[in-house]
């Protein structure tokens, strides 16, 4: 199957060469060789070596005809997600809490089953929520867009945001940054913990309103994505999230998990043109 995408040069950006464009837009190398030797890209309707040079304004069109993917295939779970934001390649839902982004085995009830209700076909995965975890999921509409936002995520450009409600069981700086690598538990499969020898972990916060009960309002940014990574740091600066029944002692049975992936922001693929999308307030439970 052919993907085709077409956009113009924009004219805040330098000119550069083919060659360079390709590396901007975070096109893969493998396809950056057809691209070549099958004279896939034009600019203003024609050809142009590698060498040669695109100025803002400059009309580009890339075809792209060899495109794998090892995506699994997702039945229909014949419910409908709740969509936020849609476009010819990526559509962002808001997975509610206590579902799964991904089913394993036989399953067919999670949020990628949903968006394949919605679609008529599989979705193509980018990035996970953990089931307590509510709020925005972005998934690929087609296999041609994965590998530019995998590349978005690992270089930072593919950002996330998150809101959550914690216990403040001690004092904490009103700004700050978790930098604490985090490892599996074996004393329980289920969870993660701080661990010397872990994976690297940056979170960085910032508390938005305090309240009488000694709860707060933070804002979440990460820097990593590690499993459980936010309710593990924000647990270990003595602060767990509010409904948490792996690392807040205090949880209470049919508490809801008071953390909600809240905006995404990125590059549309093969554009230059940025993409930010937030979940309404009134969307967002832990606001209420």
């Amino acid at each position: 199957m052919s993907y085709y995408f077409t956009f113009n040069f924009p004219q805040n950006l330098k000119p550069c060469s083919v060659n360079d464009l390709l590396r901007l837009l975070l096109i893969p190398r493998k396809w950056r060789h057809y691209l070549r030797t099958e004279h896939q890209i034009l600019i203003n309707g024609t050809y142009h070596y590698f060498n040669q040079m695109v100025f803002p304004d400059d009309k580009i069109e890339l075809w792209l005809k060899h495109i794998e993917s090892s995506q699994n295939t997702y039945p229909a779970s014949g419910q409908m997600p709740e969509v936020i934001y849609e476009d010819q390649n990526l559509l962002i839902i808001n997975k509610p809490a206590g579902q799964k982004t991904h089913p394993n085995l036989n399953e067919t009830n999670t949020a990628l089953n949903d968006c394949a209700t919605y679609l008529g076909y599989s979705p193509f995965i980018v990035h996970r929520l953990d089931m307590l975890t509510s709020g925005l999921l972005l998934v690929a509409k087609n296999p041609a867009v994965v590998p530019i936002l995998n590349r978005e995520l690992s270089s930072k450009i593919f950002h996330r945001e998150y809101l959550a409600v914690v216990n403040l069981t001690k004092p904490i700086a009103d700004t700050g940054i978790i930098n604490l690598p985090i490892g599996r538990d074996p004393l329980d499969k289920r969870k993660r913990k701080i661990v010397a020898d872990g994976l690297k972990a940056i979170t960085h916060y910032q508390i938005l309103k305090c309240f009488s009960n000694n709860t707060a309002l933070i804002k979440l940014d990460l820097e990593t994505g590690r499993t459980h990574q936010i309710r593990v740091h924000l647990a270990a600066i003595g602060c767990p999230i509010v409904g948490d029944p792996l690392y807040n002692p205090t949880f209470i049975n049919k508490e809801y998990l008071h953390l909600t992936a809240y905006q995404i922001s990125l590059l549309l693929p093969f554009s230059f043109e940025e993409l930010k999308v937030n979940l309404p307030k009134a969307k967002i439970p832990l606001l209420k």
